[in-house]
């Protein structure tokens, strides 16, 4: 199980679908088609930007570790990628913008309609969330309250108050009232040449000594323009929307939900983790010890799935 050398069934594959009318991006290790005989899936429900290139090394960890035996997809947000020459942002423009695909609500229906359209009812669910995508799988258990969650594992969740944040206070003026200034160097980094683009992320990822290098190419992308955009009209959804924690929905479901939250996470204040302890003494709560950033992908992916596996295991083995 521990045994991480280099095997074909490291390599994912990658399809570009269109879900709620929006370019959608799947990643995915091991089986790319599901059939009744599969009974359980991971799937990575992504932070904002909802970029599944970030989630590689993390994926490939946990394929492995339990030894291939389980798909590992991740879904991205609407209009969170680059679409392929063939495709376009947005299949039908006035179905994505009727339903708001781009906002926080859209994309909660995107997840939910991904499933229905891509995944047997009868599989077995594995959900991770990263940061914002918890709320996101908060709510999809409370509008779809048959899915077969085995468990929900919520990493550095920003499940609450994210306005009130230190992050979210520096945040909320520019990604609500600021946001548009940002479209025009958007638009003309978008103009830069693809090498040119990487050695300035290389740059701006150069503080950072055991930096994923996986994740370079992927933040490129988001410097096509649109998919940034699509990102920030998402975040300023979040600050004005994310509010009071669901506490009902937890209660539900708590003997499936395992909570990690960071130590030093601006955006998820360790306050926030001793009050919902507080309010659950009986759920499963952690609180990081090992000094992970809240964008952990950059440089502890590997490190965060061991943890996952650890926590989870006994739960497929029942």
């Amino acid at each position: 199980m521990e045994n991480m050398a280099t095997d074909c069934r490291d390599e994912p594959e990658t399809d570009f679908i269109y879900c709620c009318g929006a370019i959608t991006e799947v990643l995915k290790f091991g089986s790319c088609q599901l059939h009744p005989g599969h009974k359980v899936l991971f799937l990575i429900i992504p932070g904002n930007p909802g970029v599944v290139g970030f989630y590689r090394t993390f994926m490939q960890t946990l394929h492995s570790m339990f030894s291939y035996r389980h798909p590992v997809w991740a879904v991205s947000h609407a209009g969170h990628c680059v679409p392929p020459d063939s495709m376009d942002m947005v299949e039908d423009g006035s179905l994505a913008a009727d339903r708001d695909v781009f906002g926080l609500n859209g994309q909660i229906e995107h997840k939910l309609a991904f499933l229905r359209k891509h995944v047997p009812r009868e599989t077995n669910l594995v959900l991770v969330g990263h940061s914002i995508g918890c709320y996101i799988i908060l709510e999809m258990m409370k509008r779809d309250p048959e899915l077969k969650i085995l468990k929900a594992v919520m990493l550095f969740p920003t499940i609450e108050r994210m306005a009130q944040t230190p992050q979210g206070k520096v945040m909320t003026p520019v990604l609500c009232q600021m946001r548009y200034l940002a479209y025009l160097p958007l638009f003309l980094l978008s103009l830069l040449p693809e090498g040119f683009k990487s050695s300035l992320i290389k740059l701006v990822f150069g503080g950072i000594r055991s930096l994923d290098h996986t994740v370079v190419q992927p933040t490129v992308g988001l410097l096509s323009g649109d998919c940034a955009a699509n990102a920030m009209y998402m975040g300023g959804q979040e600050m004005r929307k994310v509010l009071e924690r669901d506490n009902v929905t937890i209660k539900k479901n708590l003997e499936k939900l395992i909570f990690y939250y960071g130590a030093t996470d601006h955006w998820c204040p360790v306050q926030y983790y001793h009050e919902i302890k507080q309010d659950f003494p009986t759920g499963d709560f952690r609180l990081c010890e090992n000094g992970f950033r809240h964008a952990f992908v950059l440089d502890a992916g590997r490190d965060v799935a061991k943890m996952v596996v650890e926590w989870i295991q006994r739960d497929l083995r029942t």
